[in-house]
């Protein structure tokens, strides 16, 4: 298939740094090419990939310190993929709904994978309006808030195995927190279980310009605590061995999760995970098994121990089952393949309707061209799991 994924702007595929939809964009992308498509990434100049890139900003519009407002050079994108889209059998796209003003006269060969939440008021308008754009929801949980909307399936991301080994025997005895310093991922109540459980807490992070007054006024002042170590962001290679090395994840949210790709990467690495249970979380860790899922800070303390105790061989064991980047390019297949049966199947019924010189009943039509098998049925959840 000639597939054409088009990426965020606002970090390189893969990040240099933070970004969690352009790294799976990134992994999609390379699992696709293995497979044998025709892909085309269409991305920022300084992206890395072994498909074609189709480069659409010189660098990553979140480190380019000159860059003010973005959706000019989403324009110029959005344009230079509508000049090309006849080249593709797919048009995938990964940037919400700001693509579907222009793309619904093709949304038979439209995906957007909706990364982002789904709960703000002013989502739901859009999804009404643009009924015949096709979603892919990353949780069905994500679903809930529009669960009207036209979703086709539900593909729980993945990653590559070989990025993240598993530690089976850490030597760090610290607890992990990864992300992104914000309200509602939960910093300053993981270092209240942190401290309560007397266990050093590792925090590689970074800071939104939005959250900076945030981390100022809040976290800062907590960071002056025994065993609480702020290390900033990290890139991908430091990622591994500060995973890889903590007794636990600590993923204290208080938000609708629409994923969560820092639990799959943890796991990963047999590193066991300690969520809250808001949004996702439930989906993706098994309780007692990947990890623990809690309803407040007071369970989490209390439960600590027995995540210390999870067995991490298992863990990877189940990351593998139900997490690997391979997994994730074979549902996307499927739906690729089903989608394009449901756009040959429309142009077959639309020809033989506007043909007023045949006279044919449908079924002998169709009897008569074998069409590929439907495998992913629309609105079925494909994460294997």
């Amino acid at each position: 298939m000639r597939i054409a994924q088009i990426a965020p702007l606002m970090e390189s595929v893969p990040p240099k740094l933070y970004g969690g939809t352009e790294r799976i964009v990134s992994y999609l992308t390379e699992e696709l090419v293995k497979l044998g498509h025709d892909v085309t990434l269409f991305a920022s100049a300084d992206s890395v990939t072994s498909a074609k890139l189709v480069s659409c900003v010189p660098s990553a519009l979140r480190l380019n310190p000159k860059v003010c407002d973005v959706v000019p050079y989403y324009m110029l994108m959005l344009d230079r993929v509508r000049r090309q889209s006849h080249q593709f059998d797919i048009l995938h796209f990964h940037l919400d709904y700001l693509h579907f003003p222009l793309f619904r006269d093709v949304s038979s060969r439209v995906l957007t994978t909706l990364h982002g939440r789904q709960d703000l008021h002013d989502c739901k308008p859009i999804y009404v309006g643009f009924d015949e754009m096709r979603l892919i929801s990353i949780s069905n949980s994500q679903r809930i808030p529009i669960a009207n909307a036209n979703f086709a399936a539900t593909i729980y991301h993945g990653l590559p195995g070989t990025d993240l080994k598993p530690t089976l025997r850490p030597r760090g005895d610290y607890l992990a927190f990864l992300g992104r310093i914000a309200p509602e991922k939960g910093p300053e109540i993981a270092i209240q279980i942190a401290r309560s459980a007397g266990i050093p807490l590792k925090m590689a992070a970074k800071i939104d310009r939005a959250d900076e007054q945030y981390f100022r006024e809040r976290v800062a002042p907590l960071l002056d605590q025994p065993g609480i170590e702020f290390i900033g962001e990290i890139n991908e290679n430091q990622k591994a061995e500060f995973l890889g090395q903590a007794s636990g994840l600590l993923f204290p949210i208080d938000w609708p999760e629409p994923f969560g790709l820092v639990m799959i990467e943890a796991m990963a690495c047999g590193t066991p995970v300690l969520a809250f249970n808001r949004g996702s979380v439930s989906e993706i860790v098994e309780d007692g098994k990947t990890g623990l899922v809690v309803q407040s800070k007071e369970e989490a303390i209390k439960r600590l121990p027995h995540l210390l105790a999870l067995d991490r061989g298992k863990i990877r064991h189940e990351f593998e089952r139900r997490f690997s980047a391979q997994r994730m390019a074979r549902d996307h297949v499927r739906l690729y393949r089903g989608l394009l049966k449901g756009e040959r199947k429309g142009i077959l019924q639309n020809a033989f309707q506007n043909d007023a010189g045949e006279n044919v009943q449908h079924n002998e039509l169709t009897s008569a061209i074998q069409l590929p098998e439907l495998t992913v049925p629309l609105g079925v959840n494909c994460s294997g799991a």
